[in-house]
């Protein structure tokens, strides 16, 4: 439960509406929050503790007043790439002690709203969900909900496949327990417990595939959105899982428990480069048959199983591999290719890691009785090379000027239309999430059975990439 307590105020942020003290009483105990511009904000909310490889315990109780105003740590991570066409986002402070969640609510006055919980992506290896270009305060206001962004161990620390050293898959189990909390908290917070939607982007819609054949995960959530499921990556596992590990341990040259994390992120960064060069792959990630995945048959069946209680939402955008390829990259090394292969490059490699698989997810799913919808970003006409690529929707859904306004991927965008698209998109994701299914109906969606008719489009620019 929440009361206003305007015990201190601090300086305005973005509003001119000061912050005032809010103490939130959930399973635990107290938490010290901060009431801004009309929504409560809880900060760094630990849900569980867990040792270095090894899975995660609960949060326990505790007594008196946990401030809940400051970001907690982020998962250890190596620095943003260089040139990102998403441009250089702030990394926090990075500790090992990194479940935590950022927690953006109305109010707690008894209602039972709708609950997203956002898995932010980062191929396993970088993200957090704290970050302000993941800043959910609009999606809060605009819809009425309760938002929890939640930040788990990524990479080697989280899903590192070491006999001996780390079973694998203690990111996942990290984002289960996540679930949990969710569960037997959420009602504190004005949320229904009963009505949680995991909306998740690239490896965080991956994660949320893999959830969906984990049977125990299954009960903690209604409904998914899957924004670019990088799925050709395959699900539950990588065949150069256990040479990474030996790669990992054989760079360390140490005792992991003991290593430092600068020489755990070496390690972890030599190995990837070790494993370089075998497909579109990603160095870490979730292995099939280590708790709590099942091997990949088990997977698929428990998919299938789970299906007919289950509303989905997924999609892709045109040219997802142009955050990757595109900037020119291609045409300026070798000039003779030209800008129309590279197009081409990007259409190819797009189609065969995102678009196709998803589509074969969605088929899937729809075919053991789950209700689902697909839809496709176009993107706005623009100059930039990365239009309509991965990521592209993201300041759509978020909407902070300030966090995105320097990413090179809006080159030749206003920010009016980012917010005019963006307005559409985030329509739909809160009818969803208040609604389900009939919510997007009405909306004009139609339900995925295969047919591309039914695809449903965002943006009107439809230049380069295979599409559906």
């Amino acid at each position: 439960m929440l009361s206003d307590s305007p015990t201190r105020s601090g300086d305005p942020i973005g509003s001119a509406e000061a912050p005032q003290d809010v103490l939130v009483t959930v399973g635990c105990g107290a938490l010290r929050g901060r009431r801004e511009n009309g929504l409560t904000v809880l900060r760094g909310v630990r849900y569980a503790t867990a040792p270095r490889f090894g899975p995660p315990t609960p949060e326990q109780p505790w007594s008196g007043v946990r401030d809940a105003v400051e970001h907690g740590g982020v998962s250890p991570q190596p620095p943003a790439r260089p040139g990102s066409a998403g441009g250089s986002p702030e990394i926090g402070d990075q500790s090992e002690d990194c479940l935590n969640l950022t927690i953006v609510t109305p109010a707690a006055d008894g209602a039972r709203r709708p609950v997203i919980v956002w898995l932010h992506g980062g191929s396993y290896r970088s993200g957090a969900g704290s970050w302000d270009r993941y800043r959910t305060d609009r999606l809060a206001r605009e819809g009425d909900v309760v938002v929890i962004s939640v930040n788990s161990r990524l990479g080697a620390l989280g899903y590192l496949s070491a006999p001996g050293v780390s079973p694998g898959n203690l990111g996942l189990l990290d984002q289960l327990e996540a679930l949990r909390w969710v569960r037997d908290n959420a009602a504190d917070l004005g949320g229904d417990p009963g009505n949680v939607t995991l909306v998740g982007q690239s490896s965080g819609a991956h994660s949320i595939a893999c959830l969906l054949g984990v049977a125990q995960a299954r009960s903690l959530f209604r409904r998914v959105v899957l924004q670019s499921p990088p799925l050709g990556l395959g699900l539950g596992g990588a065949p150069d899982t256990g040479r990474l590990g030996e790669r990992f341990l054989a760079r360390l040259g140490g005792d992991p428990y003991e290593a430092s994390l600068e020489q755990l992120l070496a390690a972890q960064q030599a190995a990837e480069r070790d494993v370089a060069g075998r497909g579109f792959t990603p160095a870490y990630g979730p292995v099939a048959g280590a708790d709590p995945l099942p091997d990949a048959e088990g997977w698929l069946a428990a998919c299938r199983a789970g299906a007919p209680d289950l509303e989905v939402v997924l999609g892709t955008t045109r040219r997802e591999m142009a955050y990757f390829l595109g900037g020119g990259r291609i045409s300026e090394r070798v000039p003779l290719v030209g800008r129309a292969v590279e197009n081409g490059v990007i259409g190819v490699v797009t189609w065969t890691a995102f678009t196709r698989p998803t589509l074969r997810f969605a088929r899937l799913l729809s075919g053991a009785g789950a209700r689902v919808f697909v839809y496709g970003i176009d993107g706005p006409a623009s100059a930039s090379p990365y239009r309509a690529g991965h990521c592209s929707d993201l300041p759509w859904l978020f909407g902070d000027e300030a966090a995105w306004a320097q990413a090179p991927m809006l080159a030749g965008q206003s920010w009016e239309d980012v917010t005019e698209h963006g307005r559409a998109l985030r329509s739909a994701w809160l009818s969803f999430a208040a609604g389900g299914a009939p919510g997007l109906t009405e909306l004009g969606w139609q339900p995925y059975r295969g047919r591309r008719a039914a695809v449903h489009r965002f943006g009107t620019a439809r230049s380069g990439g295979l599409g559906y």
